[in-house]
C-alpha cells in the first residue's frame, strides 16, 4: 500500500490537536495497535509544538505556518512537520533530554526525547533563520 497526503495549518495553538488527529486517521489505514496509534499522536504533537513554540515563538500570526505531510509505504508511516521559523541553532544540543531555549517557561526539553521514543527514526533538518523540518518513521505491526 501507498498512500500520501499533506497540508498546511496556522501555527496557533489551536491546531496542534488538529494536526495530531489528522495523522492519526491517515495512520488508521495501517489498522495500528491503539497503541501505536497514540504514539504517532504524541510524537506529531511534540513536532508540531516545537514548530510553535521554537520555531515561530510568541505571538504566533496568520503568516506563520506550519506543514505537516503523511506517507505511507507498504506498513510503515512517515510523517513531516515543517516550518518556516528562526531554526535550530544546535541541533544535537536540541535532541538532549532536559534541554531547552526557553527556561524561564514551563517547558521540560523532552520534545525530541519522546519522538524518538516513539517514533523508530527522529531526522531533523534545520537551518537558522529558514526553519526546520522534523522526519519522523515508524513501522505498523499487522
Amino acid at each position: 500500500m501507498q498512500n500520501i497526503f499533506e497540508m498546511k495549518f496556522l501555527a496557533i495553538s489551536q491546531n496542534q490537536a488538529f494536526a495530531r488527529v489528522c495523522a492519526a486517521a491517515f495512520a488508521a489505514q495501517l489498522n495500528p495497535t491503539l497503541a501505536e496509534l497514540n504514539e504517532v499522536k504524541t510524537a506529531v504533537s511534540e513536532a508540531v509544538t516545537n514548530a510553535m513554540i521554537h520555531g515561530y515563538g510568541a505571538g504566533c500570526d496568520d503568516e506563520k505556518w506550519i506543514y505537516l505531510r503523511c506517507q505511507i509505504l507498504d506498513n510503515e508511516i512517515w510523517v513531516e512537520i515543517e516550518d518556516k521559523g528562526m531554526g535550530i541553532n544546535d541541533i544535537a544540543a536540541a535532541r538532549e533530554p532536559l534541554y531547552t531555549t526557553k527556561p524561564d517557561e514551563e517547558r521540560s526539553g523532552m520534545g525530541f526525547t519522546v519522538m524518538e521514543e516513539f517514533m523508530d527514526e527522529v531526522v531533523v533538518h534545520s537551518a537558522l533563520g529558514e526553519g526546520t523540518v522534523v522526519k519522523m518513521s515508524k513501522k505498523i505491526t499487522q
